[in-house]
């Protein structure tokens, strides 16, 4: 009951205003797509799939490596804070995981993966990774309840995903 009643308080300080009042909430809450009223991690993916089209042309593969770590880094930090400043440190709101974890998978994969269908399948699969939470992003979702744990469950997502996609590929493709 208490964690419903934070997150009702904390969805009615979710808006615009919200996230620009600090660069954190910013870049946590996916420059606003973890403001959507349903489903905001697929929206979150969503997001870091258009800036993974957006960005993967300049940028090499070290570069891409770089940005995922740093964006890792800054993540785990942006998230502590956003998270406390709703009252719930892994807000569904907070979308910033979903991006960093599907830069991962959509890097790692792009050669076998590289067509739009080809990236939506990628997006379809980490989603239903990061909401179904088999074992062990579970047991980090539940245990690490801080920024670094918000980011790291959704990075074990992208690593079961690319499990997955890798199986598909040695015995289907």
């Amino acid at each position: 009951c208490r964690t419903q009643a934070l997150n009702l308080l904390s969805q009615q300080r979710l808006n615009w205003r919200f996230m620009l009042a600090h660069p954190a909430h910013l870049l946590a809450l996916g420059f606003g797509s973890g403001l959507a009223w349903v489903l905001p991690g697929t929206f979150g993916t969503l997001m870091g799939w258009l800036l993974y089209l957006w960005i993967d042309p300049y940028l090499s593969g070290d570069q891409w490596l770089w940005l995922i770590l740093v964006a890792f880094v800054v993540g785990a930090w942006c998230c502590q804070i956003t998270g406390k400043a709703l009252g719930v440190i892994d807000h569904g709101g907070i979308v910033w995981d979903e991006i960093v974890a599907i830069w991962l998978v959509l890097f790692i994969a792009s050669n076998h993966f590289s067509s739009p269908l080809a990236q939506l399948a990628c997006v379809v699969v980490f989603r239903f990774f990061d909401m179904v939470k088999p074992p062990p992003i579970r047991w980090f979702d539940r245990h690490w309840k801080n920024g670094f744990g918000v980011m790291f469950d959704d990075i074990v997502a992208a690593l079961i995903t690319l499990l997955a996609l890798a199986i598909y590929i040695h015995f289907v493709h």
